[in-house]
């Protein structure tokens, strides 16, 4: 059994009084003051678990807004990494074809070098030399041109 407790028992004590009007006043008085008491503890204690709230609400906001500062930021490198990627793949194929066409440039500059320096006609010619100069004639055919040279070079005379 619970032992007793001397200020508190379930049933009243014969030894007591009935309480008058004063004393019920002022029993009502004392309630209402332990109840405001306890109300505004509970009010002071929502209060601070309203401001722990709060504060715990703010920094996952910032957690959060941090991940997602650091999720745009990776996502922002890897779409500069491949634009970046794209633009040497681009710039990697327009110099393959310009060395490409410059090669090919070469090629065709090369064969019309050849083509324009190459004798196909040929050449005919006589001379005539003398004591005191060369006289020269010659004839240079090229396809359907003629080409003639006549020239007379002195010699130097030495005394």
């Amino acid at each position: 059994m619970f032992p007793k407790c001397p200020s508190f028992s379930l049933h009243p004590s014969p030894l007591k009084k009935p309480l008058g009007n004063t004393e019920l006043a002022s029993t009502k008085i004392q309630a209402w003051w332990r109840g405001t008491l306890v109300r505004r503890t509970l009010l002071h204690a929502a209060l601070r678990a309203l401001i722990i709230q709060c504060w715990w609400r703010q920094v996952l906001a910032k957690l959060l807004a941090k991940r997602r500062w650091a999720a745009l930021e990776l996502c922002t490198r890897q779409q500069w990494a491949a634009v970046r990627l794209q633009s040497w793949v681009r710039m990697w194929r327009v110099r393959r074809r310009y060395c490409r066409l410059l090669n090919a440039v070469r090629i065709i500059q090369v064969y019309w070098r050849w083509r324009s320096c190459n004798p196909r006609g040929f050449i005919q010619g006589s001379y005539e030399l003398t004591a005191s100069q060369l006289s020269l004639k010659l004839d240079i055919f090229q396809g359907s041109q003629i080409c003639q040279i006549t020239d007379c070079i002195p010699f130097p005379i030495k005394n």
